[in-house]
Order: structure tokens, then sequence, then C-alpha cells
């Protein structure tokens, strides 16, 4: 199994209101040398989150202790720039498995599928809603139900949709990703692959 599987998710939620995050911001480009999906969480919004002696700044949001939980809320156009995966590895090894936006990059979009972190987007009011939901209370829960496509803002019981490919949503229900599906298929391809002469 690649990840944990995912089905429904209740957490409070890290709110990081800005718009057009891109991927250098979420993983600076100096941190990009290993190849394995470890250890990237240290460094996930470095610059944002240190000051040059390394020294964490109070005012953001993931050095706040009010904040906390497995939902990052961020703002319009989360996760442009370049295509580096290494962005949705960030994420998902600081802990997050669900990040909400009102958009985002598709290719940004397809890495985080691809590893376990669930991009759901939201129309710009629900997502405003949740933004002053945590502003009011920072224990606000969101849960995030992937087998409806939901997502739920508990303390007023506001309800929205999103939408995911059918075939990253199966994925993500059973902790697969592509090899992990591929290889529950084998059986299957065998079987094929002997009904055809080479």
């Amino acid at each position: 199994m690649a990840y944990d599987k995912f089905n429904i998710l209740t957490s409070t939620a890290v709110p990081l209101p800005i718009e057009n995050v891109d991927t250098d911001q979420i993983i600076p480009a100096r941190f990009l040398k290993a190849t394995e999906r470890k250890g990237f969480g240290d460094n996930l919004f470095r610059d944002w989150r240190y000051d040059s002696d390394n020294n964490p700044k109070e005012d953001f949001a993931l050095n706040n202790p009010k904040y906390s939980g497995q939902i990052l809320v961020g703002g319009k156009n989360f996760g442009s720039g370049s295509s580096r995966e290494h962005a949705a590895w960030a994420v998902y090894d600081y802990g997050f498995r669900c990040v909400v936006s009102s958009f985002f990059a598709d290719i940004f979009r397809g890495n985080c599928l691809n590893i376990g972190v669930l991009p759901v987007q939201v129309s710009p009011e629900f997502l405003e809603k949740i933004f002053n939901a945590i502003e009011t209370d920072p224990t606000t829960q969101l849960e995030v139900n992937l087998p409806e496509q939901t997502i739920t803002l508990k303390s007023i019981g506001a309800t929205e949709s999103f939408d995911i490919n059918s075939y990253k949503k199966e994925n993500m229900l059973n902790g697969y990703d592509d090899i992990d599906y591929l290889t529950k298929m084998k059986s299957e391809i065998q079987e094929f692959a002997a009904a055809r002469p080479f």
C-alpha cells in the first residue's frame, strides 16, 4: 500500500489565506536534492516559516499553536508554478491529508492525488466561510467525506460537494498509487496477455 486509505476525515484546519501560492513557496528549490518522500515536511513553506537565522516566524500559521490538524486551507490558485512533485511530498510529509482551495494548479492537484493528499476544490464563497469560521474559532472542524464527495463545515452545518476523477477516487479509498492499482490487476493482465499471440 502506497499510503493510508482515505475515507472520511474529520479534523481542525490550518488556514493559509494567501492566493497564488506556488510550488517554490511550498518547498524551495534548494531542498529538492532528496529522491525519497521523507523529510520534506521539515521544509514545508521554509522561507515563510523561518527567518534568515532559522528562527520560527511567530505570525505564520504553521508556527501558531492555536492552529493544527490534517487539513490545510489555502487561497485561490494553490500549487501554481513549476511541476515539482516534491511540493505534494512536503504537504504529505508534514502531516496534511487534505488541501482545500477554490482553485488548484492541475499538475499540483495530480501530484497530490498520486501520493494520498486529497485536493478539495470549493467555491470562493464556501472557502470564505471556512476562513471566517477558523478565524472565529480555531477549533472549528471540517469533515471531508470522500465516498460522498462532500466537505462540511461542522460548526454551522454548511456542506458543499467537490469533484474528483473516479479512478483517483478509487485509488484514494484503497490507499493505492498507480503501481498498486496495476498490481491488483496482475491476474487479469496475465490472462489478457496469455490469450494473445506474440
